[in-house]
């Protein structure tokens, strides 16, 4: 799909579809005002009972007076309604549409009335994020193939002021569309295809294409001797090997200290001994959307180009019973030396980010970011809009808010205080892996947090948001691929050489 700036005329331009703007009461946005001028009055008389509501559509052929095969009249909403959800209302209408007459080209000339956003370059590169997800298909598993999309580009009608910075948006906004979807289709493969081995080799091409970013796999006989016992004690009963996924991504001098992103990989999560309910377990292969977002992340990072160091860190496991399977009361050394006793093997993905945590060290970051699937209970919290966000580092938390917001990805930030501490005391090791059912979201991060005291840190709990579980919207979202990347850009306008 190719995403472009169009100027000059609206009643002038030559597109299979013209996407035009209506507000309540039939009041028509400007470009709809010229064309109903071109054309003689034509869209006042055949309104109808089109209300303008947000999304609201009618498709008219042969509009007279303009160039354009097709007009698509696009309800706007109520202007004091035209927020971020109201402008997703009409993109999704729009390309609904769109697929559905089959059409080649388009041409978006809503005026920016799609919503009250004064910025330009959010608006349009939610557009085009936004345009982007409702045109990703999965059917690397079927037998028979989506039939090829006849859409081939989509134009949004700017003034020649505007052109430059317009284009700057697509840009911006195809390279993210393009991260959300490789974390899409990542999380929606099945366990069997999408193995830690898988991710590795994926990891491994993405570096193929890109000469800023290379990559390094760490095998378990390497973990095993960094003491990443932890790690490596989720994967024990699996006849899948684990793997330390390590992507860094040099777009600054390297004395600049990296930024780094640290993703949980269950490539399927059984819960080990500690055995889920079989219903629903099919959703388990999304276990590794957090792995998914960063590595995603990564692939939007080497289109947008940013001037910066990034290192991505993806620990890749697959948690299975067996005979060799971690039990619940074992006990293990991580890669700091703490002990670990595991309550319940179910709550492997603190086990595994530990470890990869200790490793960022390393790399004497700027900032850590960890994105997981971690808890039930930030479902509970949140439900499935908002990504639970836990750090100790007040400027970083709003650095990850403003940017969660400005990517219309949103996060939420929960408490870590001390007092949760408490409830992952062990009589028999330094810390155990669960903390109990009160305050889950929490004491997970507060697991994590032992292992993050020599950098600024923040986690991100995707539990919510990684998938959707119903019907035909069943399957991975891609988030939080937009909040991760507007994260790192921020960086870049925020630095000193700025």
């Amino acid at each position: 799909m190719e995403f472009e700036i169009v100027t000059g005329s609206v009643e002038s331009l030559e597109t299979d579809c013209l996407i035009v703007g209506v507000a309540p009461e039939g009041e028509l946005a400007p470009s709809a005002q010229q064309i109903d001028a071109a054309a003689s009055g034509y869209l006042k008389e055949v309104i109808g009972d089109l209300q303008g509501k947000a999304g609201e559509a009618l498709l008219l052929h042969k509009v007279p007076g303009i160039s354009a095969t097709r007009v698509l009249l696009m309800g706007l909403g109520k202007a004091d309604e035209r927020n971020d959800r109201n402008q997703l209302k009409i993109i999704k209408s729009a390309l609904s549409n769109l697929k559905a007459i089959r059409c080649k080209s388009a041409v978006i000339a809503l005026d920016g009335l799609e919503s009250s956003d004064d910025d330009l370059y959010r608006q349009l590169r939610h557009n085009t994020e936004w345009a982007s997800a409702e045109l990703y298909q999965y059917d690397a598993t079927k037998s028979k193939k989506a039939d090829p999309l006849s859409l081939e580009s989509i134009g949004f009608l700017l003034s020649q002021d505007n052109a430059e910075l317009g284009e700057f948006s697509i840009s911006d906004g195809s390279a993210i569309a393009n991260g959300v979807d490789t974390a899409r289709e990542l999380g929606n493969l099945p366990g069997n295809v999408c193995t830690p081995n898988y991710l590795a080799e994926q990891a491994i091409a993405l570096a193929e294409e890109c000469d800023e970013l290379t990559t390094t796999i760490l095998e378990e006989d390497e973990m095993d001797k960094l003491g990443m016992h932890s790690l490596l004690s989720v994967g024990k009963g699996s006849s899948e090997p684990s793997k330390l996924i390590v992507m860094e991504y040099q777009g600054a001098a390297a004395d600049v200290k990296p930024h780094v992103l640290v993703g949980k990989g269950i490539t399927f999560d059984t819960g080990g001994i500690s055995l889920k309910p079989g219903g629903k377990m099919d959703e388990m292969k999304f276990d590794m959307c957090g792995a998914a977002s960063v590595m995603g992340t990564m692939e939007a990072l080497t289109e947008l180009g940013l001037d910066l160091n990034v290192v991505a860190i993806i620990a890749a496991a697959e948690n299975m019973p067996a005979g060799n399977a971690s039990k619940p009361g074992d006990i293990v050394t991580t890669m700091s030396g703490q002990t670990v006793e595991i309550l319940n093997t179910d709550a492997e993905g603190r086990l595994v980010l530990c470890d990869a945590l200790t490793y960022a060290e390393r790399f004497e970051p700027e900032t850590v970011v960890d994105v997981a699937t971690l808890t039930g209970a930030c479902i509970v919290a949140l439900g499935h809009h908002a990504t639970g966000l836990l750090t100790n580092d007040d400027d970083l938390a709003a650095d990850l808010l403003v940017s969660s917001e400005f990517a219309a990805d949103k996060a939420w930030r929960l408490p870590l205080w001390d007092e949760y501490q408490e409830q992952l005391d062990s009589n028999f090791a330094d810390i155990a892996n669960i903390g109990g059912p009160a305050a889950g979201t929490v004491t997970a991060a507060c697991f994590l947090s032992r292992f993050t005291k020599k950098y600024r840190w923040a986690h991100l709990d995707i539990a919510g948001v990684a998938w959707n579980s119903n019907g035909k919207a069943k399957g991975a979202t891609g988030r939080c691929v937009p909040l991760l990347c507007q994260h790192l850009i921020s960086q870049v306008d925020e630095s000193p050489e700025e």
